[in-house]
């Protein structure tokens, strides 16, 4: 799963006093963001194996840091924390926690079994990147509903371009996820482009939410 993980971010954005939907975009990934971060120096690893699942060939053998249900929680309690900091907001804290949290959840359905509860087995996963035919779908419904979820309770000024932009750019990474060519082998190229993508989505969301408030504001 990839631009399924914004969903929820959606979601809790479209609420009064949550935290910007730029902010929360980085809450939706910053799992992500620390797996590719700690890549590059080895602490967690990944290989390139063609063939593990029909979706992605990633096998994601070594991950206790990040993709553990423990270490989730830990990353949503730190990551909440220094949005209730900033924006002194308890709704806005608890709300980026979530949506941290919600990033184990959604893998845990998409995922083979590499993920854990404390960073040691039993590996956990259901396994859906073996039935494109069900999690392409999926993925489509629970970001394109989130989009009009946050469209309908949200209003701006100056009208919708900013989201029109957002969800362009959300449609092409995905396609480019699922279509596009893949690595041989695992280099130090993955975790960049994973950074740069998530960078890139994130400030897309800031420009796109920062003249938007929640309509009942």
């Amino acid at each position: 799963m990839f631009v399924g993980h914004f969903a929820p971010a959606l979601v809790a954005a479209a609420r009064p006093r949550a935290a910007g939907l730029g902010t929360l975009f980085v809450a939706a990934q910053i799992v992500d963001i620390g797996f590719a971060a700690l890549l590059i120096p080895g602490v967690e690893a990944m290989r390139i194996v063609p063939g593990i699942t029909v979706m992605n060939p990633m096998d994601l053998y070594h991950m206790p840091y990040t993709h553990s249900l423990l270490g989730a929680l830990l990353w949503g309690a730190v990551f909440g924390g220094l949005v209730g900091l900033a924006t002194r907001r308890r709704t806005a804290a608890i709300g980026a926690g979530l949506v941290v949290l919600s990033h184990w959840l959604l893998d845990l359905i998409v995922h083979i079994p590499d993920l854990t509860l404390f960073g040691a087995p039993p590996k956990l996963g259901l396994g859906l990147w073996n039935h494109p035919l069900i999690e392409m779908p999926l993925e489509i419904l629970l970001t394109g509903g989130a989009l009009v979820y946050y469209a309908a309770r949200t209003r701006a000024p100056s009208g919708p371009l900013r989201l029109w932009v957002l969800a362009g750019l959300l449609a092409l990474f995905q396609a480019i996820d699922w279509f596009g060519p893949k690595e041989p082998a695992y280099s130090l190229a993955i975790p960049a482009t994973m950074l740069f993508a998530y960078a890139l989505l994130a400030l897309t969301a800031w420009w796109a939410g920062r003249n938007r408030v929640a309509a009942a504001a």
